[in-house]
Order: structure tokens, then sequence, then C-alpha cells
């Protein structure tokens, strides 16, 4: 079965990475500048992370929504570099709640360094990212990005409530990566709005945007943890469900399963895990197409994405950040 979407197997970032390529330079010097402490493991900690890699993807996105708005100032890179800080520090402390062993297959801060440094180190970037909000002096951003760090918050809470609870409701689950990934994708784009002085219903439309790719990304994350095309590259899969963490994937499952199934489920997720179990899970959610299921919603938050940006005059900047979309969906396969 081909479950590729409308996009094409090509989907690439390439387009925004190559649209915002200098102002990201300038982004990562600013990281690297203001992760500096004269506490000689703040830097070293925060280093290790930051220089793991991933794509920038919540920094290019608040540079790509600048230019969409026509914004030529140095603001952007700054604020870009906030959201670069909120992100990490997060990721520091999901390490943590998650007692997790690897971050894109190296090993995590809080294996090399111990959870309490892991923890402070955390709060040091997340201290240095409200450093950069107040030097910007614009108390939209700074409602815009505070209000996404609060939000961030009580969506990992909520998801360490939902450990465990095979019987939460797509709603909930929904809530929880509205709140733990899509609000700093929103805010990211918002403020690429804000400092370019745009009309508020482009501000919301952007927000709109970041929204919907948040979440789609998500989507794809959770799916991802549950596909062969992650083993099949040598990365890790199961981690989720090791972690006894109910995603979209799972619900399906559940909801479909027989009721010997669905005790499974609520063995392995609420009671203990057995050897093997991580293969019949696996086989159990192919059964029923829940990743199929789980990568079609994520097709339709991509499309609701697309038309946020409907508002917007077609052009690079436009097609750049509908790249964005089909890669964070099409990385799937």
């Amino acid at each position: 079965m081909d479950n590729r979407g409308p996009a094409s197997m090509k989907a690439s970032l390439q387009p925004l990475m190559d649209l915002v390529k200098k102002d990201l330079d300038q982004t990562n010097e600013i990281i690297l500048d203001r992760m500096h402490s004269d506490v000689a493991l703040i830097p070293t900690l925060a280093r290790h992370l930051i220089a793991a890699g991933g794509k920038r993807l919540r920094p290019v996105l608040t540079l790509g929504a600048a230019k969409l708005c026509g914004y030529h100032g140095d603001r952007a890179q700054k604020l870009a570099a906030c959201v670069e800080f909120i992100h990490t520090a997060t990721l520091l402390h999901d390490d943590v709640v998650d007692e997790s062993d690897l971050r894109r297959g190296n090993e995590t801060a809080n294996v090399l360094w111990g959870n309490q440094a892991s923890v402070l180190v955390g709060d040091f970037l997340f201290s240095r990212s409200f450093q950069l909000m107040v030097e910007d002096g614009s108390l939209e951003v700074l409602r815009i990005l505070s209000t996404a760090s609060a939000v961030i918050a009580e969506g990992e809470v909520l998801q360490l409530m939902n450990v465990g609870d095979i019987n939460i409701s797509e709603e909930s689950y929904l809530d929880v990566i509205t709140s733990k990934t899509a609000a700093l994708f929103a805010a990211a784009c918002e403020v690429g709005a804000v400092v370019a002085e745009r009309p508020a219903a482009e501000a919301r439309a952007l927000s709109g945007y970041g929204n919907n790719l948040g979440i789609a990304f998500q989507l794809i994350d959770d799916a991802l943890d549950y596909s062969a095309e992650q083993k099949a590259l040598g990365k890790t899969i199961g981690d989720d469900f090791r972690e006894g963490k109910v995603t979209l994937p799972v619900l399906i499952a559940y909801k479909n399963g027989t009721a010997e199934e669905r005790q499974f489920w609520k063995r392995v997720i609420e009671d203990n895990q057995q050897e093997g179990d991580l293969e019949a899970a696996l086989e159990i959610i192919q059964a029923h197409d829940a990743l199929e299921g789980t990568f079609k919603l994520a097709r339709e938050y991509g499309a609701a994405a697309k038309a946020d940006l409907d508002i917007f005059p077609d052009g690079p900047e436009k097609s750049a950040l509908v790249s964005a979309i089909d890669f964070a969906i099409e990385r799937a396969f």
C-alpha cells in the first residue's frame, strides 16, 4: 500500500533553509554567544545538545515568517535564537522527565552530566530566552513567547498525567501535542509578523500556520515511533511505547482492536511490559492501519496550514513555507 500524500517524495526543507541562510548564520552566532557562561559546565552541556544537529526548524520558521512579511532588520535573528533556547530548554527537561538515554543517536545530557545539571542548564537557557525578549523591547513579542513557554509546560504536565492511561481521548491527546509542540511553532511564526509590524490578521494567519504545522509535525513524529521505515534506517523505535505514552497510533489500534487486543494494550500501557511486546504492538498497529490513520490526520492539518497562508501573496517566501509543510509530513516515507 502506498501511504504517500499528494506532495512529492522529494519534499524538502531546503527552499526555506536557502531563503534564510544568511539570517540563520547570524542566529547561530547569537546562540553561541548567548549560551556562554563563566560557569564552564553551562556552555559545555548546552553546546552538546545544540551542536547535536537538528534542522533548527523553529528558528527557521521565525526567519521565514519575517521574510514573508517583508522584514529586513535584525530583530528576527535575536528572536529566532530566543525560540531555539526555549526549545532546547524543553528538550533538556523532557529527557530528564522521560529518563531518556539517547537523542538523535547521541547520549543525552542527563546521561553524561546527570539530571540536576540538565534541569539547571535548561533553566539557564529559559532565562537567556527571556533576556533576549526583554532586549527586543516589544511587549507583544514578550506576551507571545512567554505565553508559549507557559503553555508548553502545561502540555508536558498533561502528558505526564496521561502516561499509563489507555483510556485517554483523542481530544486529550491532541490537547497535549497542541500545547507541548504546536504552541512554540505558532509563536515562532507569529513573532515574524510582529517584528514586521504587519496587521493583526497576518499575525493570526501565521500563528495558525505554525499551530497546524506543529500538530502535523508531532503526529508524524508519533507515527514514526512505530514505523518500519525508522527501523530500516537504524533509528530507535518504540520509545513512546516503552515510556507508556498513549499516542494516536495506539489510540486508533485500541479503539478498533479485538477484546484480546484491547486487553493487551491495557496491560502494556497500564501495567507491565514483557519481552516481545513491542513486536506484538507493531503487528496490531499494522493490522488496523493505525499509522495510515495518523498520516491522514497529519495531512489534514498540513492542508489547514497551507490554507492559513492564503492571505499572503504568492512568491518564493510563501512557497518555501509551503515546502516546510510537505517536508514535515513526507519525511515519514
